[in-house]
């Protein structure tokens, strides 16, 4: 009788501790996941920072988190987290105890080895008593995004032909200044008139600003970029660490271009996804902002192909321009097809040039 007894008041105990810690274990419970910047080139390293807290005034005995994350980005391995590798996506589990009216802070070292828009949109929590007799669950919205930029080169690593071309357009481009075209700021240099004082610039800064003139022969560039990686490629991409170099290529291209002054614009051949269809081409502007805009028209490129390339200088060769604009073209390959495309943009009044990448680094049109 006894025995009895004793197995029925563990088995309430059993019951009553599944009550207290169980069904109200993810009660005042938060979860918030945050990358320690929302944006970085290819290769950088950067930190995910996770804060859970219990506001209540009991423990979670055990509360396990899951999330999937993109494959492209490798985390630092740790005891604390398990990761089970895929593709495409890698799932991450982590399990621990939580006191009671406690903060924990974990940071997590990352490393975004190729380029993208990531977005982590969910975590499931699980929590659980001593005996997992109740074991709630709940979906957690975090919709964060990171917007990983191609790596930049060295301009030690950008092909002679890329220096000749440059240099052809900083020939063209220091005639006369243009006193109605305004390419942003700079400090002051003596001469300079009182009219071009830019004072609110002076005034954040502490130190005198003048608005920078473009030239009258100031030359637009459009970087088109192709990511077929022969004539005979038909819809995805097989080699993607060649079309990686591409994008490393042509970003590093536009970058040096509008630190230079100049306006520079993009367009490609590959698929994005509906929310980024905007980012398909972007006409030639000016500044730090347009290097923002390309950069992140590349980030949301997909590994596949959109249009064959020559439609795409097709239609390229069909647009309105107000003015004739110097191509760069970024193609690892070029067939008949595209040399018509070339043509065809050359009848319009066009120039352009035809970037070696990568296995003929010195290939010029």
């Amino acid at each position: 009788m006894a025995l009895l007894w004793l197995l029925l008041a563990c088995g309430l105990t059993l019951v009553l501790q599944g009550l207290v810690l169980g069904r109200g274990a993810l009660r005042k419970l938060t979860y918030e996941r945050h990358f320690s910047t929302g944006v970085c080139y290819a290769g950088d390293r950067i930190e995910m920072v996770e804060v859970i807290e219990n506001g209540k005034l009991l423990p979670v005995p055990w509360l396990r988190l899951e999330a999937m994350l993109p494959s492209s980005l490798i985390f630092k391995r740790s005891r604390e987290m398990t990761i089970s590798e895929g593709n495409i996506y890698q799932n991450h589990t982590s399990l621990f105890t939580i006191r009671p009216r406690t903060r924990i802070t974990r940071t997590h070292q990352l490393q975004c080895v190729r380029r993208g828009i990531y977005r982590i949109d969910s975590a499931t929590m699980t929590g659980g008593d001593l005996f997992a007799l109740f074991t709630p669950t709940r979906q957690i919205r975090i919709d964060r995004r990171l917007v990983v930029y191609p790596a930049l080169l060295s301009e030690d690593e950008l092909p002679s032909s890329w220096k000749t071309w440059q240099g052809e357009l900083a020939v063209r481009r220091w005639m006369v200044q243009d006193p109605f075209l305004i390419t942003g700021i700079r400090g002051y240099a003596p001469g300079d008139p009182m009219n071009r004082i830019h004072w609110k610039a002076t005034a954040r800064s502490g130190e005198l600003q003048v608005h920078q003139n473009g030239f009258t022969a100031d030359p637009q560039v459009m970087i088109l970029l192709n990511i077929e990686e022969s004539e005979r490629m038909w819809n995805v991409v097989t080699r993607p660490e060649i079309v990686e170099e591409a994008f490393s290529y042509a970003a590093t291209c536009a970058a040096l271009l509008l630190h230079q002054g100049m306006a520079a614009g993009f367009g490609h051949n590959a698929s994005v996804q509906q929310e980024h269809q905007d980012m398909l081409r972007l006409e030639p502007e000016y500044g730090s902002a347009q290097l923002d805009r390309i950069l992140e028209a590349m980030a949301a490129a997909d590994m596949k192909i959109r249009m064959s390339f020559f439609e795409f200088l097709r239609l390229e060769a069909g647009r309105e321009h107000e003015t004739t604009l110097d191509y760069l073209l970024v193609t690892a390959h070029l067939s008949e097809p595209v040399r018509e495309g070339i043509r065809l943009l050359e009848q319009q009044g066009h120039r352009v040039t035809l970037a070696g990448w990568p296995e003929n680094k010195e290939a010029v049109v």
